[in-house]
C-alpha cells in the first residue's frame, strides 16, 4: 500500500519581494477576538469575515456565480487571477473592462471555469487593496472522468503568503501618491499569520501557522528536511520533479506533493523567505510556520533552513525556473495529453516587447511605465466604451498614457518582458495563459530565437522575468474582448505599469464573444445609465453550479481584551 499523501498549493502575494518556500472553509462573523498578525491592531479587508478569505473550489466546466457585498466605504472590484473567463471579459473586474461596485452595492459576477484545472485566487483589483486583504485562493479539480497524473493525495493544505504592512491599504497609496516608495513591509504572513517564534526577534504572542499530519502521509509545501515534488502550476501539470526548497514569485501559484517520511524527533520549520533583497536586513520579516507530527517529540529550535540557491549567482536560480516543463502525456482539463497542442510549429505573426524601467517623476508624480508609457485608467471602461460607442476613451497607438494594443483575432504572437528595472517582476495576461518558451540575462535579440523552447514549456498567466534579464512567451489570441497586460508587484501596477490588449474578431457573430450581461455596472460617459440599485441579488446570465456569497468588509483586528 503506498503512503498516505497530502497536496500543498503555495500561492503568492507579495507585492516587493519574491519570496522563498523553504522545506525544512470554516467562516467566523468577526475577527475582533483574533490577535493582528505581527501584534499590532489594524484594519484588513475580511471575506465573509475571515481573512484571507474562504477557498473557492470548483470542477472544471462549472459555471460559478458570485455574489459580491462591497461593506467598504470605497468603491471595488474582484478579479479573478489565472481564470481565463473565455469570451467573456465582462466577469474580469478590472477598470478597463468593469465599473466599480459602489458602497454598499452588490454585483453578481457569473462565468465558467471553462477547460480550466489547478491553482489560481482571487482578490481586490483597486485602490491598493489587496494590500489589506481581500484575497483568498481559487482550486479547480479534475472531472471526474479525466485521471490525475499522480496517486490521489490525502489531504490538502493550502498556503497563502505575502509580504504584510502593518499600516493599512489608504495610508500605503497615500506614500505613493506622495511620491514615495514604500519601506520595507513589517513581515511576511502564511495564511494571514504571522511568524512563529523561531528566535528573540520575533515577539511574543504572535499567532502563527501550525499544520498537523500524520507520519506516512504525503502533503504539499516547503517544509524543513522534505522533498517537494511540483505537480503542477497555475492551471497546466508540470513534470514531477522534487525539490528541496522553491522559489514562488510574486501572484504565482503551485501545487507540490510532499510525504511525511521524517522522523518526529521534533516539530519541523515552514518557512517563507525573502529573495533578491538584502537577506540580512530582510531577515526580521521571513515568515515562519510550524508542521506538527501527530507524534511529534517537541518543537522546532535551532536556525531556519538556508536555500539551495544563491542569488549572489542568479543563473542558479533561473535555471530552477527553467527547470519547470509541461507534462506532455497527462491530461489537462480534457482528456488529450497537454502536449498535443504543438505550439512549437505555429508560425508567429507578431511581437511585442514590453520595456520597463525604474519609477520616474512624470509630471511631478512618481510613475512605473511600460515601454516609457505610464498608464492612466479610463473613467469608462474599455469594452463597455465599445459596446455602447462611445469615442475618445483611448488610444491605439500605445504611446499615449489612455492607449491600448490593438491586436488580431486568433493571430499567433510573441511577447517579450525586457525587464531593466532593479527588482524582480512578474507580468500577468488576464484572459490567457501563455507557453513560457525562454528566459535570459541581457537584451532580447531576434537571434533568440533560436533558444525557445518549442516542445514542453510550461503555459502558465504569471511569470517572473528577473532584473537585467528578459522572458520570452508565444500565445494564441483565440479569446475575444478586452484584456489586462500588468505587472502583479502591486506598487508598480498601482503606480501604472500595465495596459491593456483588444481582441476583437471582425467577423463577430455571437460565438466568439458573449454579450453585455443584464447587470453590467455603468459609470464615467454612461453613467446616466446607470439605475439605483435595489439591493437584492443581481440577476445573472448563467445558471451556476456554484454559487457563493461574498461580503467585503474592514475588520479590526486587535488583542482580545
Amino acid at each position: 500500500m503506498s503512503p498516505p499523501r497530502f497536496s500543498i498549493f503555495a500561492l503568492a502575494l507579495l507585492r516587493t519581494l519574491s519570496p522563498r518556500i523553504l522545506p525544512s472553509p470554516t467562516f467566523t462573523n468577526s475577527l475582533t477576538s483574533l490577535p493582528p498578525p505581527l501584534g499590532v491592531p489594524q484594519q484588513v479587508i475580511a471575506v465573509n469575515g475571515i481573512f484571507p478569505g474562504p477557498v473557492v473550489t470548483a470542477t472544471t466546466n462549472y459555471n460559478v456565480e458570485v455574489n459580491v457585498f462591497n461593506r467598504l466605504d470605497e468603491p471595488l472590484l474582484l478579479t479573478w487571477n489565472g481564470i481565463e473567463m473565455r469570451r467573456n471579459s465582462w466577469q474580469d473586474g478590472v477598470l478597463g473592462t468593469n465599473c466599480p461596485i459602489p458602497p454598499q452595492w452588490n454585483f453578481t459576477y457569473s462565468f465558467q471555469v471553462k477547460d480550466q484545472i489547478g491553482s489560481f485566487f482571487y482578490f481586490p483589483s483597486l485602490n491598493f487593496q489587496r494590500a489589506s486583504g481581500g484575497f483568498g485562493p481559487i482550486v479547480i479539480d479534475n472531472q471526474d472522468r479525466i485521471p490525475l497524473p499522480f496517486a490521489k493525495p490525502d489531504g490538502e493544505i493550502t498556503f497563502v503568503i505575502g509580504d504584510w504592512y502593518t499600516q493599512n491599504h489608504t495610508v500605503l497609496r497615500s506614500v505613493l501618491d506622495s511620491g514615495k516608495e514604500l519601506e520595507m513591509p513589517d513581515g511576511v504572513l502564511i495564511n494571514g499569520k504571522g511568524p512563529y517564534k523561531y528566535n528573540s526577534s520575533v515577539p511574543d504572542g504572535i499567532r502563527y501557522e501550525t499544520v498537523n499530519v500524520d507520519p506516512g502521509k504525503r502533503t504539499g509545501s516547503v517544509i524543513q528536511s522534505h522533498k517537494l515534488l511540483l505537480v503542477e502550476t497555475e492551471g497546466r501539470y508540470t513534470s514531477q520533479t522534487n525539490f528541496t526548497d522553491f522559489d514562488i514569485h510574486v501572484g504565482q501559484s503551485y501545487s507540490f506533493l510532499v510525504t511525511m517520511d521524517q522522523n518526529a524527533s521534533s516539530d519541523y520549520y515552514i518557512v517563507a523567505s525573502a529573495r533578491f533583497v538584502d537577506e540580512t536586513v530582510w531577515q526580521r520579516v521571513t515568515g515562519v510556520g510550524i508542521l506538527r507530527y501527530s507524534n511529534s517529540k517537541g518543537p522546532a529550535s535551532g536556525p531556519l533552513p538556508v536555500p539551495s540557491t544563491d542569488v549572489s549567482h542568479p543563473w542558479t536560480v533561473m535555471n530552477q525556473q527553467r527547470a519547470i516543463k509541461q507534462n506532455t502525456s497527462s491530461s489537462g482539463a480534457r482528456p488529450n495529453p497537454q502536449g498535443s497542442y504543438h505550439y512549437g510549429q505555429i508560425n508567429i505573426t507578431g511581437t511585442y516587447i514590453f520595456r520597463t524601467m525604474a519609477p520616474t517623476i512624470i509630471n511631478g508624480s512618481l510613475r512605473a511605465t511600460l515601454n516609457g508609457v505610464s498608464f492612466l485608467n479610463p473613467s469608462t471602461p474599455m469594452r463597455l466604451a465599445d459596446k455602447h460607442s462611445v469615442k475618445g476613451v483611448y488610444k491605439m497607438d500605445f504611446h499615449l498614457d489612455l492607449s491600448i494594443i490593438n491586436a488580431t483575432y486568433r493571430s499567433f504572437v510573441q511577447i517579450i518582458f525586457q525587464n531593466n528595472d532593479t527588482k524582480v517582476q512578474s507580468f500577468h495576461i488576464d484572459g490567457y495563459s501563455f507557453y513560457v518558451v525562454a528566459m535570459d540575462f541581457g537584451n532580447w535579440t531576434e537571434d533568440r530565437k533560436g533558444s525557445y523552447n518549442n516542445w514542453d514549456a510550461i503555459s502558465r498567466s504569471t511569470i517572473e522575468v528577473y532584473p537585467g534579464a528578459w522572458t520570452a512567451v508565444l500565445m494564441s489570441l483565440d479569446n475575444a474582448g478586452v484584456w489586462n497586460i500588468r505587472v502583479e508587484n502591486l506598487d508598480r501596477w498601482y503606480l501604472g505599469q500595465e495596459t491593456y490588449i483588444r481582441i476583437i474578431n471582425p467577423e463577430e457573430n455571437g460565438k466568439t464573444e458573449m454579450g453585455q450581461p443584464k447587470n453590467v455596472l455603468y459609470c464615467g460617459a454612461l453613467r446616466s445609465l446607470q439605475k439605483q440599485q435595489v439591493h437584492s441579488s443581481a440577476s445573472s446570465m448563467l445558471i451556476g453550479n456554484l454559487i457563493l456569497i461574498f461580503s467585503f468588509i474592514m475588520v479590526l483586528l486587535a488583542s482580545p481584551c
